[in-house]
């Protein structure tokens, strides 16, 4: 992925916000991952099963000794991945990564694709090679794709909400440690837009660095500006009376944190597209119909993420 917008000898506020507004949305595709982490997660997630990686006590022997005692070493098998509830399908194109990485002999057809919604019973994929291997794979590559597809699950009601509005929604930082790259790439199957990859990719001034900082909000994002020109910078505030004194301060997008819904549209008229606007906090499918028409560029909510559940997948074996 690009890295972000390159800075300018000279800019308006109006066309530094331009310049800047596509850093604030992008959705995510499975080209973006690096395949080298996605291969450390997944073999730090067969050691877990084989060997109890994260342990004190490494398992000695290791290995899969259920499957290697009662199935022969030459037996074959194919099995289905179902759906065994409606869902929106995300992970499936880490199935050829998980099943090299217990066996080169596993084969894998993908009857669906990530970002498909799926009925109950709709068959995913289909796999076959060495039944021992197929058997250890087996919960590494449930416990992935029945993890991504419930995000992308949780995500699409909240996206379906905001389809025919101008407001985009937005994921945030919120994400289970060391998965962000596939957590982000599940909201985007979901419908959703990522945002905030990491701390790296703005200046973001919440009131805890505000309460530090030795001088006005004006000086601090005209300090940003200059030392960081190729970063877009961010104010929160969490009260209309703020306003006023963070406009004066020009920066490129201002975070609206935990307003009512009709402070929002007083904040909104105040800000009369002067800056980029985003309204987080307390969003939920049951508050997004009242947010959603207020104006805002973005929503965010880290619901789709925090609040959401594994969907039910099964490994159906063919006879």
């Amino acid at each position: 992925m690009a890295t972000g917008p390159q800075t300018t000898t000279s800019e308006t506020p109006e066309s530094r916000r331009e310049r800047f507004r596509n850093h604030f949305y992008r959705q995510v595709r499975w080209e973006d991952l690096d395949p080298a982490a996605t291969a450390e997660l997944i073999d730090r997630a067969a050691r877990e099963d084989l060997e109890g990686f994260g342990f004190a006590e490494i398992a000695n022997p290791s290995g899969d000794p259920t499957s290697e005692l009662f199935l022969a070493a030459e037996s074959s098998a194919t099995a289905t991945l179902t759906a065994r509830e409606p869902m929106t399908l995300a992970g499936l194109r880490m199935i050829p990564a998980i099943l090299d990485r217990f066996d080169p002999a596993l084969r894998c057809e993908n009857l669906t694709h990530d970002g498909q919604t799926a009925k109950k019973g709709t068959p995913l994929a289909r796999i076959s090679g060495p039944a021992r291997s197929l058997f250890s794979a087996e919960r590494t590559l449930l416990n992935f794709i029945q993890l991504l597809s419930g995000v992308a699950t949780a995500t699409r009601p909240f996206s379906t909400l905001l389809e025919n509005s101008s407001t985009r929604l937005l994921d945030t930082r919120k994400t289970h440690p060391g998965y962000r790259a596939l957590i982000k790439y599940a909201v985007a199957a979901g419908g959703g837009w990522n945002h905030r990859l990491g701390l790296y990719d703005r200046i973001m001034l919440k009131d805890n660095h505000l309460g530090t900082f030795r001088g006005s909000i004006q000086a601090a994002v005209a300090e940003a500006k200059t030392q960081r020109p190729d970063l877009p910078i961010q104010v929160e505030v969490d009260s209309v009376s703020q306003l006023p004194m963070v406009l004066e301060a020009e920066p490129d997008i201002i975070l609206l944190d935990n307003f009512s819904a009709s402070d929002i549209t007083k904040a909104l008229d105040r800000i009369c597209g002067q800056t980029l606007t985003e309204i987080s906090g307390n969003v939920t499918l049951e508050t997004l119909p009242q947010l959603a028409p207020l104006g805002a560029d973005f929503i965010s909510t880290g619901a789709t993420v925090h609040q959401s559940r594994w969907v039910d997948i099964g490994l159906d074996l063919e006879k």
